[in-house]
């Protein structure tokens, strides 16, 4: 009689236990699958919140930066970090070019000088300090692009401070001036500042691009994922703006019907 009672006792405890591992499995199989299908799906990750995205904005006390092109109040900011001997930064340079050329002052672009302590630049940091040498004749933006235009060519040249300064005569600078603005510490000075603001944002490859503080992805830097990044940032801050204008005008409906 004992040995029955202890029989029928065990009996619920098989049919919980069948029951808990029938459960875990199905479980199972609909976390496969879900994950499955998102993995096959091709979809990227969507981007991150505005509230948990880096600021865009320069920290008090900081430089904006002295080669800045654009609106100073624009919504939109596109921060770029390159170094001059990167090939990866020659290539994604015509695009960064089109999408300043498309926006115009509806961003604001700037670039950070990042030049990388590694053999293979060698002449990254003296390219920079030359970029920035132009910089202090009004001609940032047009050394920058010959500077990328004519990397293979300076890249492996022992006179490749000469042919810095052909540019700089090229396009209309004092070549001597630049020569000693080049090796002075006021250029060297302009690109540990970019450096310094680069490693504040966790750069340690180039190109590093940003918008509104949020890196890009390297395989989006193409123009037609920048203009859709920058186009929803864009549509983002015009909402925000009528939403505010709203706002604000019906306080003042309010206060006038008092």
């Amino acid at each position: 009689m004992k040995k029955e009672q202890e029989k029928k006792s065990g009996i619920p405890l098989v049919i919980i236990g069948i029951v808990f591992v029938a459960v875990v499995a199905l479980a199972y199989v609909w976390y496969s699958s879900s994950d499955s299908s998102q993995r096959t799906s091709g979809k990227p990750a969507a981007r991150p919140s505005r509230a948990s995205q880096p600021t865009a904005n320069v920290p008090p006390g900081a430089s904006l930066g002295t080669n800045v092109i654009g609106s100073p109040t624009a919504a939109v900011t596109v921060e770029e970090f390159a170094d001059f001997q990167c090939g990866a930064c020659a290539a994604v340079h015509p695009t960064m070019k089109e999408i300043q050329q498309i926006y115009g002052s509806r961003i604001r672009f700037i670039f950070r000088n990042f030049p990388l302590a590694i053999p293979a630049h060698d002449k990254a940091y003296e390219a920079a300090a030359a970029a920035e040498a132009a910089a202090m004749q009004g001609k940032f933006w047009p050394m920058q692009d010959r500077l990328f235009r004519g990397q293979q060519e300076w890249s492996t040249n022992q006179n490749y401070k000469q042919l810095w300064a052909d540019y700089a005569t090229a396009l209309g600078m004092d070549a001597e001036r630049f020569k000693a603005d080049m090796a002075g510490l006021q250029a060297k000075s302009r690109v540990d500042e970019d450096r310094k603001r680069g490693l504040g944002m966790n750069v340690s490859s180039t190109p590093s691009v940003f918008v509104n503080g949020t890196l890009v992805p390297y395989p989006e830097l193409s123009t037609q994922a920048l203009r859709r990044i920058i186009d929803a940032e864009l549509q983002q801050a015009a909402a925000a703006k009528s939403e505010s204008g709203s706002a604000s005008g019906t306080e003042s409906n309010v206060a006038g019907s008092e």
